[in-house]
């Protein structure tokens, strides 16, 4: 993991984060179809330009290999880094990157005065027991709702 260095997003790497994300949701277990790729780098446009916006990648070498994109969202302890979407390139998978990078960005976060991050997955999707090694645990009876 020593090549492997923690870089927050810029718009310089909208598109290798736009390449990422596509590769990564379009198979399993996402199956994700996107409209256009125009879609997808609106996403990322739209979460650089919310001034609550926090992203990061991991780079091997000159490749991103993994992404966070979220926000810091206020709570009564303070703030907390909220992860929107959370990636690691499919061919890496496996490696030791996720891990890697959940624990550099813990690091980072609490240099920006954030103590806690936050997530939602689906419960029967792989990435639930990925976060829970890496530490992350189910908040008591919270329920997700969508309207």
């Amino acid at each position: 993991m020593e090549r492997l260095k923690l870089q927050r997003i810029n718009k310089e790497l909208v598109d290798k984060c736009v390449d990422l994300y596509i590769e990564t949701f379009s198979k399993e277990p996402w199956n994700d179809v996107y409209e256009s790729r125009e879609q997808v780098v609106k996403l990322f446009n739209n979460h650089l330009n919310n001034n609550y916006f926090v992203g990061y990648v991991a780079m091997l070498d000159e490749k991103v290999v993994a992404l966070s994109i979220g926000m810091k969202k206020p709570w009564i302890e303070g703030f907390e880094y909220y992860i929107d979407e959370f990636c690691v390139s499919y061919e890496m998978q496996g490696k030791g990157i996720g891990s890697w990078f959940i624990k550099a960005i813990e690091e980072d976060i609490k240099h920006r005065e954030m103590d806690g991050m936050i997530l939602n997955t689906e419960k029967d999707y792989p990435s639930r027991k990925f976060y829970e090694k890496n530490g992350f645990k189910m908040l008591g009876d919270l329920v997700v709702l969508g309207k």
